[in-house]
């Protein structure tokens, strides 16, 4: 990980799994503070997907990114979808709902992000930039060229 956003969104990701885990424990005790859990049982299997996308993703794998992102697609995106479209029906909307939809919301935003991220870091060290040799290597002007007295000094070995 080498830049401040690459930090930023694993903290972002910790941070919604933390706020995630709180809904799942106040939910199983019986505490209601607005957030509901969409589905108990698989709630509790993706906060456990995430803890392992969240280690892939601090070691920068692309895979990680890509179990996060389909994971939360399909557990949030769902979610969002179905709200969508009781909203777009004219039908109203409860406070746990509209809270729900927030959630949603966010939880597809950082998957999304945190996978491109992911995808320009590959790039970025399948081609490293080095400045400090890349004007000599990369530029056709420094290329030695070789003269007729390269290599004719004919030394000996006795």
């Amino acid at each position: 990980m080498r830049s401040l956003s690459s930090y930023l969104f694993l903290f972002f990701m910790v941070m919604f799994w933390v706020f995630r885990l709180i809904v799942a424990f106040t939910t199983s005790l019986g505490i209601n503070f607005g957030f509901e859990p969409l589905n108990m049982n698989m709630e509790i299997i993706l906060l456990f997907v995430t803890l392992l996308s969240i280690v892939l993703v601090a070691k920068r794998k692309l895979l990680g990114g890509i179990i996060y992102l389909i994971t939360y697609g399909m557990y949030f995106g769902v979610d969002l979808y179905n709200t969508v479209i009781k909203i777009i029906e004219g039908t109203p909307l409860t406070v746990t709902e509209a809270s729900n939809i927030m959630v949603s919301f966010v939880g597809i935003i950082i998957p999304v992000v945190v996978f491109f991220t992911l995808l320009v870091d590959k790039n970025r060290t399948a081609h490293p930039v080095d400045k400090k040799t890349d004007w000599f290597y990369k530029n056709k002007e420094f290329d030695r060229k070789i003269d007729d007295r390269a290599d004719q000094n004919q030394y000996r070995n006795y």
